[in-house]
């Protein structure tokens, strides 16, 4: 376990310094991170399914970017487990990532990918 937790480490660390993305992009997926794993919620969890929806979007949001926003070249490059893996998760982010809003991805991804 605590090798999975170090590699998925490297990981984010390895995204985090790619110059290919935007450094807001960056500055929005660690706040999204840091707010799923903070104990403080925008809606409060003792309310029964709005506090687990909010999780759940940035959850979703978070999934969007890396699986249908960011190329798949700039994910392949920093992706440590095999390809079946990849395209495994990469189809669960896809039919996860549908529970975000449009609105807001419109709003927060600065990202542009390759015209081709």
């Amino acid at each position: 376990m605590f090798t999975f937790i170090k590699t998925v480490g490297k990981f984010l660390k390895d995204v985090s310094e790619d110059p290919r993305i935007p450094e807001r992009d960056k500055t929005v997926i660690v706040a999204l991170v840091v707010l799923v794993l903070s104990p403080i919620d925008l809606i409060p969890d003792w309310i029964p399914v709005l506090g687990q929806l909010d999780d759940i979007v940035m959850i979703a949001l978070i999934f969007d970017y890396f699986f249908k926003v960011l190329d798949g070249e700039v994910l392949l490059s920093h992706w440590p487990w095999g390809m079946k893996s990849f395209v495994w998760f990469r189809r669960f982010a896809r039919g996860f990532s549908f529970l975000a809003p449009r609105f807001i991805k419109k709003k927060i991804w600065k990202y542009v990918g390759a015209p081709y």
